[in-house]
């Protein structure tokens, strides 16, 4: 006998899917849902989440495939279910209305709704009877079913409140004051006050990757020089790269770890953490070599290449923390099975990746390296060398083992944004390694985005299994503009510039606020929702206004187009006030700040793409760790910006210019030259 289906069976997200046999009456995000509310009147209950969150999993199983606990929701609410990765426009307005109700945030997020869609309750994962200190999610229904029958004027009271709430959480007033260019260091030297030394990261458990953070350390020391910032960042990213947040397997990162220690991760993996990751960890070498930084950084991105590439070429957005039904279950080992597959080196394995018989994960072994590899010889009486055989042998039969087990699911929805960010980890990858597999993987899913996402001109925001959806939002024109700019340095390529620059335009003409500066979060022609938000501050990624803004100061530099320039200035004057205070929440915003104030140095390679010198003097450049660096390739005989007008290539050969806050060098030819220039811009 077939189980019945509610409406999402016909949804697309696999999110939405894996609700379409609970016994609630579900319907997507749309006016079926507000009509019927308005015409019975009753209560919205709309729960938002994502198909790799394991409390979502959890709430479903113990609330929504609960008959009672469903025939209770069905009787007193409409009841609304939302994908936050396809819809992060509503899910950004109801998380802060939540957070502002309760002081935190998270998924599942549940949140009360009157028809007109003003919240006036909400909280994140309820249980099914009280425990946790928590009510029970019967109790809660009850209690909010009660309060919208019997005191209806205390409900719109609330919802007004909460309405103008967010309405004065969105009021920013752009400033006048003199900008100051010691305010990227002085945040990251803020920071710093947060960073733990033992174990690196901002604060304690749970701990978060950061990137935008520690982006903003290497930011600093690029400026200052002083050591400390950087040793923040190599820090951090060898407890993470030795931790079990990192997948000593199968290489990527989980999301974040439930620890201080970066030792037992909440176990879903996600595209945008991985696609930052990787080009942080690129970068950090730049500044301080260390093959353990470029060994992870592949890693990470051939996993992505492996488990999360669509066939054509863009990128799925998740992988489960949860298989048959456990939290981590594919990931973690008892002692026993490592000994069935490693067979006689299982001591020495178990000893480097901290495996007991007691585990670290309910009974079982989340792999984390606990010795380094000279310890670990001398403990077993080995050379380093046989140690690291050793060791190499056990993590391959391992992961061959682990690749029998069943697989977490994946959400195989392709999003623009964070294929933007995807874009960009393999465009910069290549860069620093001149590796031509990650030229092409961020070629190929470009191609893939430009295929099925950007129809006749206009740009969607997700496509699975042939169906696109969504119109897209500020973040995927502006992840997506960097990620072409990203692509045009990677390659030299003209073609992707013109994309960058049609993005560019878009963000100015359907997103820009020409009164007071800043971006809003959806276009003119965007379903209108209760609340138009800009949504500036940095979270697990960049804000779409700092991403914005940065696009469009690169953008300026690259085609001398003044309205980029202004609205980047006008974005940083809207909220300046703001990330000098919090800095925590504009990291990114300030290392666009950063590159405002101090200027790109705008470097104009003169030269064939074919001619090996070019490639080699492109080589040098793209391994240097310059993050206010503009590169361009111009073959001989193209137009040359206005401030070169009338320059080329010298003798033949390769000519650099480095053009600086309107001044640019004399041609220099030899990599000496070349280098000279750079430094004394510092």
């Amino acid at each position: 006998m077939t189980a019945r289906t509610n409406r999402l069976a016909k949804e697309t997200s696999p999110y939405l899917r894996q609700h379409q046999y609970n016994p609630v009456d579900w319907y997507p995000w749309g006016e079926e849902a507000f009509a019927r509310a308005r015409r019975e009147n009753k209560p919205i209950l709309l729960s938002i989440g994502y198909s790799a969150c394991h409390w979502c999993h959890v709430m479903e199983k113990e609330c929504f495939e609960n008959e009672e606990i469903a025939r209770k929701m069905n009787e007193l609410f409409v009841n609304v279910k939302v994908d936050r990765e396809e819809r992060p426009d509503i899910d950004h307005i109801y998380m802060t209305a939540v957070q502002m109700l309760t002081g935190r945030g998270g998924w599942p997020l549940t949140v009360f709704l009157r028809p007109d869609g003003t919240p006036f309750y909400g909280g994140t994962y309820f249980p099914p009877v009280d425990r946790y200190g928590m009510p029970g999610f019967p109790r809660v229904l009850d209690a909010v079913a009660r309060a919208w029958k019997e005191r209806p004027d205390d409900v719109e009271k609330t919802a007004q409140k909460i309405l103008e709430a967010l309405r004065k959480s969105e009021a920013f007033s752009p400033t006048d004051a003199t900008l100051d260019p010691g305010a990227p260091v002085g945040a990251a030297e803020a920071l710093a006050r947060a960073y733990d030394e033992r174990y690196g990261g901002l604060g304690q458990a749970p701990k978060f990757p950061n990137v935008p953070a520690l982006e903003l350390f290497l930011r600093a020391y690029d400026a200052t020089r002083d050591a400390a910032h950087l040793r923040r960042v190599t820090h951090t990213l060898r407890c993470m790269a030795r931790g079990g947040i990192y997948d000593q397997l199968g290489g990527g990162f989980h999301r974040y770890s439930v620890d201080e220690r970066w030792l037992v991760p909440h176990f879903e993996k996600m595209l945008y953490d991985n696609a930052q990751l990787a080009p942080l960890y690129l970068e950090a070498h730049l500044c301080e070599p260390d093959q353990e930084f470029v060994r992870v950084a592949r890693e990470t991105l051939d996993y992505l290449l492996r488990e999360m590439r669509h066939p054509e070429g863009g990128f799925f957005s998740t992988q489960d923390a949860d298989s048959e039904g456990e939290e981590g279950k594919f990931f973690v080992w008892t002692a026993d099975e490592i000994r069935e597959v490693v067979g006689a080196d299982a001591d020495v394995v178990c000893r480097y990746f901290g495996v007991t018989e007691v585990g670290n994960f309910e009974g079982k072994n989340v792999l984390h390296v606990s010795v380094d590899l000279p310890t670990l010889a001398k403990l077993f009486g080995l050379t380093t060398e046989e140690a690291a055989a050793k060791v190499e042998r056990g993590r391959r039969l391992l992961f061959e083992a682990r690749e029998r087990r069943v697989k977490p699911e994946r959400d195989d929805k392709v999003l623009t944004a964070w294929n933007g960010l995807a874009i960009s980890a393999f465009a910069r990858a290549a860069s620093i390694l001149g590796d031509e597999r990650y030229l092409e993987a961020a070629r190929s899913a470009h191609s893939f985005v430009r295929r099925h996402l950007w129809e006749a001109g206009e740009l969607r925001s997700v496509y699975r299994d042939g169906v696109v959806k969504g119109t897209a939002h500020l973040d995927d024109h502006a992840f997506l503009g960097a990620a072409c700019l990203d692509l045009h340095e990677a390659t030299g390529e003209n073609a992707y510039l013109e994309d960058a620059l049609e993005l560019g335009r878009r963000l100015l003409a359907e997103f820009y606020d020409r009164e007071k500066g800043g971006f809003y979060f959806t276009s003119e022609k965007h379903e209108r929702l209760i609340l138009r938000s800009k949504a500036p501050h940095d979270g697990a990624t960049p804000s779409g206004n700092s991403m914005a803004a940065r696009t469009c100061l690169r953008l300026y530099h690259l085609v001398g187009e003044p309205e980029f320039l202004e609205a980047c200035e006008r974005t940083l004057r809207l909220y300046y006030p703001h990330m000098v205070a919090q800095p925590f929440a504009f990291a990114h915003m300030l290392g666009t700040l950063d590159m405002f104030l101090r200027q790109p140095k705008e470097i104009v390679v003169v030269g064939n793409r074919r001619d090996p010198a070019t490639q080699e003097i492109l080589r040098k450049l793209r391994t240097r760790f310059d993050p206010n660096r503009i590169l361009r390739l111009v073959e001989p005989g193209e137009a040359l910006p206005p401030l070169l007008e009338g320059k080329g290539q010298v003798d033949g050969k390769p000519t650099v210019y480095v053009c600086h806050r309107g001044a640019c060098s004399p041609p220099a030819t030899e990599w000496d030259s070349v280098r000279g220039i750079l430094d004394s811009l510092r």
